[in-house]
């Protein structure tokens, strides 16, 4: 019972804050939030691309070879199917099998 009220407060809690900005800005939006809505996930996905690259190591075996073909097929699947759940899911299967093979 005690972790059905704290899920359920956990997501009144993430709905809340959802709805917030559409109460707040209801007439019009701030060009500032309007300019962070365009710049914000950009920078968000290259901060993550940056994070999940900071490990590799160039100068020993495999050199990164796994980690460059499983982003460069996630971004051919992108292209390719302008899916994002689907290009990560498949890039992130590529690089499981990548470093099953490769190490």
């Amino acid at each position: 019972m005690r972790s059905a009220v704290l899920v359920a407060v956990m997501a009144l809690v993430t709905i809340a804050l959802r709805f917030l900005p559409f109460l707040v800005f209801r007439k019009q939006t701030p060009p500032y939030i309007a300019y962070l809505g365009r710049v914000l996930p950009p920078a968000i996905i290259g901060m993550l691309v940056i994070y999940c690259l900071k490990d590799v190591r160039l100068s020993a075996a495999p050199f990164g070879l796994p980690e460059l073909l499983a982003a460069a097929g996630v971004v051919g699947m992108q292209i390719w199917k302008r899916n994002s759940i689907l290009s990560i899911l498949a890039g992130t299967a590529l690089y499981m099998v990548l470093i099953r093979l490769m190490v």
